[in-house]
């Protein structure tokens, strides 16, 4: 049998069927995996192993019954830090936020317990999300298991460790700058944003609605899983779309055949990605076209809206400054509380003005899907770089903020758009590439299928454990 580390979702679940394996099992082997990807990585900041073995106790129970809720019954599930669950402290990556276990679960969590998911975990990301890399004073530094001195990216960092190192085979996440597809692409995960309002949500994250919340997993077919659940309707989101979620599982194997896919280097605003991820991205247009997609090299009628996305940013991350009690705002992050400074400082009409020009640009993606069903272009510029405190940037003067090293992804929130990053290779230093799929609002299939097409064309290898587990600095051991 493959080893338990190894084993997707899927491949669980017929190992349930077929009593070859059993829940309690798999989370004892998720657990003991979780401490020893820790002492090298830090990518989580609690274990509930209590309420862990409860869950695959009962998951036990009903495969033996033959009574299984679904192919998720049973699977070791990691969440993010600022995902509601109930009877866990939910904390944000933030030392502000007191250590206090939440009431309910947020509704993706409700229904992947419905599902019969098995939450054992709590994953690190930066303080309340607010940048692109993964350290925060309260868990410290996540780091890449392919090569432990570099970012794995945020803020869903510690989510794409745990998946890329087999801790458990899906992780949830959170997108609100490229928040889920930054670190897939920097560990050689696949991790897919969702359309805004796709996956019901309680919309308490400071960014709003450039968040959508969404999967990473190490195969495309497990995230299909995964977000048919996570999009059930809840009652508590009032806004959430009544557009009907396809059973995704179902779509993977239609392909991209006659699909109109448009590749774009640049966006049409950006400055090009490095010759690594260009030949990367030809790779995978190649692919595309192999499958019988139509495939154009065609700019979206985009322009760097960079001020706009920053100056919503930062007043999302004021509203976090200012509903924090003035004695604790020195446990923030400095560079949170220097952004939050800043939206405090912003006129109300100069953030009015920046959802405007936002209406603007959602409107011209909406014009291009006329023409194309696909957007096919990098996911970031360059590869993982240093991991460390303060390390936000590979390079200050050519990237100043951690939204210039991300053009390709951040432009996706302000249009609300869904987008996946798919694994393609390794570059010259032994480190992930990812392409960037992008879809028009509610096709989370079409991006689906053609990530399935290009996992099939370029499989990823997992990091083998020699990259990570000897010579990793040490890490902070496991809140419990």
């Amino acid at each position: 049998m493959t080893e338990l580390h190894r084993m997707t979702a899927a491949a669980l679940a017929d190992a349930y069927r077929t009593k070859r394996l059993s829940p309690v099992e798999v989370l004892d082997a998720a657990v003991a995996r979780a401490r020893l990807v820790q002492a090298a990585l830090c990518p989580f900041r609690m274990l509930d192993e209590i309420g862990g073995r409860d869950a695959a106790r009962a998951s036990e129970a009903r495969w033996a019954k033959g009574e299984a809720l679904s192919p998720l019954d049973g699977v070791p599930l990691a969440i993010k830090d600022n995902h509601a669950a109930k009877g866990m402290p939910k904390q944000s990556g933030s030392r502000t936020r007191e250590p206090v276990p939440e009431p309910e679960d947020a509704p993706m969590i409700a229904r992947l317990r419905e599902a019969g998911a098995v939450i054992f975990a709590r994953t690190t990301m930066p303080d309340l999300g607010w940048k692109g890399v993964n350290d925060s004073p309260l868990t410290g530094v996540t780091r890449n298991p392919w090569n432990p001195e570099r970012t794995p990216g945020g803020s869903s960092g510690g989510a794409a460790v745990a998946v890329a190192t087999g801790v458990c085979p899906i992780a949830t996440g959170g997108d609100g700058g490229g928040s889920i597809r930054m670190p897939a692409g920097f560990t050689g995960v696949f991790g897919i944003k969702p359309t805004t309002g796709r996956v019901p949500g309680l919309y308490d994250s400071p960014a709003g609605d450039l968040v959508a919340p969404g999967p990473l997993s190490r195969t495309v077919a497990d995230s299909a899983a995964v977000l048919a659940w996570m999009a059930r309707p809840d009652p508590r989101d009032p806004i959430a779309s009544a557009v009907p979620a396809p059973h995704y599982p179902s779509v993977l194997a239609e392909g991209v055949r006659g699909l109109r896919v448009a590749v774009s280097p640049t966006l049409g605003f950006a400055p090009p990605a490095d010759a690594v991820r260009m030949a990367s991205l030809e790779g995978a247009a190649k692919a595309l076209a192999a499958a019988g997609a139509a495939v154009t090299w065609h700019d979206p009628p985009l322009w760097n809206i960079r001020a706009g996305f920053v100056t919503i940013w930062e007043a999302a991350y004021a509203s976090a400054v200012m509903t924090t009690p003035p004695q604790r705002l020195t446990l923030f992050d400095p560079g949170l509380l220097d952004v939050g400074r800043r939206g405090l400082a912003l006129a109300a009409v100069t953030e009015k003005l920046a959802q405007m020009e936002r209406t603007r640009f959602i409107h011209a993606m909406v014009a291009f899907h006329h023409r194309f069903d696909l957007l096919l272009c990098p996911t970031l510029p360059l590869g993982a770089f240093r991991a460390g405190h303060g390390l936000n940037t590979p390079d200050p003067v050519r990237y100043p903020e951690w939204y210039d090293w991300t053009p390709y992804t951040w432009p996706f929130n302000m249009t609300k758009q869904p987008c996946a990053s798919v694994p393609w290779g390794l570059d010259g230093e032994g480190l992930p590439v990812g392409v960037q799929l992008v879809a028009t609002h509610f096709r989370e299939d079409l991006v689906l299928r053609a990530s399935a097409v290009l996992e099939a064309a370029q499989p990823m290898p997992m990091p083998d454990d020699s990259l990570w587990s000897r010579g990793a600095p040490a890490q902070p051991a496991i809140a419990s």
